[in-house]
């Protein structure tokens, strides 16, 4: 049964909103990082704590996220957020003090976590109405971050290709086109409800019962963020043309639409810690590639994998918790893994950039992120299925 016209409309504006809150608001930084690196005069730790604190706002943002779905409704909350995004990614343009340019990806973090958890939200009441295709929906959502790699990539490098001061034009940019994206949201979202959140029945997680998925999603969190801040960067230290860097970064993000339907089987049918075990050595390879070749069909393979496989692993946990927990429990085991994620994610990009200051440079740094995925990978894998809720 395929998607009513109706349904297509509402989940392509979903899409939007997390094209904006993931794509523009958090990755598009990578193809700005080389400019204002090299205008601003930044050490790669420096550079790299820029990316941290973007996501310590993010986890500030999920965290409060309950109690605003509590008081307000989703698609406010949904559209507030990207639009709050759009603002702060123009503002990003309009400074060069390095402790303004902190705080704006502070707030950019917290306000990517209110649009694209509220949207999740819109988009799974939406894939649960009668009649609809509901892995249809939330691929579409959650492809829509990739939508906003690929045109930020389409964007970004032209603007700055003329000179390293003109990073300023990209994010302005990049927060007019965020713009444009919420609007279309707003429109295609109109007919969306989800009222405020009353309590429900909640019952707590047994972290131990996860605690080797737990783990292992941790070390994803501390890997994937150190490529996805720093690649691009390592792209040009190696030679690579605006015009490759663009068609890279374009084709990554077209990993990240097919993405949700290549592993789609895999989450269904295995209820251990083997899906993230098997994502997170992909990864580990993916990071590697470039670190060991700069030849561009190592590169171009690189993307493509780690594009296609990133985000899926963050839907493996979630198929983790529904597949081992009753779903009084399912809210608790999403925060504890949320929380496990970003703990790995805030220390990442410094991480990354501190190995790099020192000598090997971003393919030390990056080389180590691979070790960090597999062993991720590792320890996902002695996560083990537990008995059927109500067994």
């Amino acid at each position: 049964m395929s998607l009513s016209p109706a349904v297509w409309r509402a989940a392509l504006a979903l899409a939007l909103a997390a094209a904006v809150a993931l794509g523009a608001a958090r990755f598009s930084y990578a193809l700005l990082l080389p400019p204002m690196r090299a205008d601003l005069g930044w050490s790669y730790f420096f550079a790299g704590a820029m990316n941290t604190v973007n996501a310590s706002g993010y986890l500030l943002g999920a965290l409060w996220l309950p109690s605003l779905l509590r008081r307000f409704d989703a698609r406010a909350v949904m559209l507030w957020g990207g639009g709050g995004c759009a603002l702060l990614l123009m503002l990003h343009g309009a400074v060069r003090d390095d402790a303004a340019l902190l705080v704006l990806r502070l707030a950019s973090g917290v306000c990517s976590a209110a649009s694209f958890v509220a949207g999740g939200v819109l988009a799974a009441r939406l894939a649960g109405q009668a009649g609809v295709r509901g892995g249809q929906v939330l691929g579409l959502y959650y492809g829509g971050v990739g939508l906003g790699i690929v045109l930020s990539a389409l964007i970004v490098p032209p603007l700055v290709a003329t000179g390293v001061a003109r990073w300023s034009l990209g994010w302005v940019a990049l927060g007019g086109l965020s713009l444009l994206a919420g609007l279309g949201t707003a429109l295609g979202t109109r007919s969306l409800v989800a009222p405020p959140l009353a309590g429900a029945a909640r019952e707590p997680l047994r972290l131990r019962d996860f605690g080797w998925g737990l783990a292992g999603y941790g070390m994803f969190g501390l890997g994937y963020i150190g490529y996805m801040t720093f690649i691009v960067t390592l792209l040009r230290e190696q030679g690579m043309s605006s015009a490759g860097i663009t068609a890279f970064y374009a084709l990554l993000g077209l990993g990240v639409v097919a993405s949700s339907w290549l592993w789609a089987g895999l989450l269904q049918r295995h209820r251990d810690g083997w899906p993230l075990a098997l994502l997170n050595a992909l990864l580990a390879l993916a990071t590697l590639l470039p670190v060991l070749s700069s030849h561009p069909l190592a590169v171009f393979v690189s993307g493509a994998l780690f594009g296609s496989v990133f985000l899926s692993v963050v839907a493996s946990t979630t198929a983790l918790v529904r597949h081992n927990a009753s779903p009084a429990a399912w809210p608790a085991g999403i925060a504890a893994f949320t929380i496990a994620f970003a703990a790995g994610q805030i220390v990442g990009p410094s991480l990354t950039g501190a190995i790099a200051d020192g000598a090997g440079g971003l393919q030390r740094g990056l080389a180590i992120s691979a070790g960090v995925l597999a062993l991720g990978a590792v320890l996902a894998r002695w996560q083990r299925a537990l008995p059927r809720p109500g067994a």
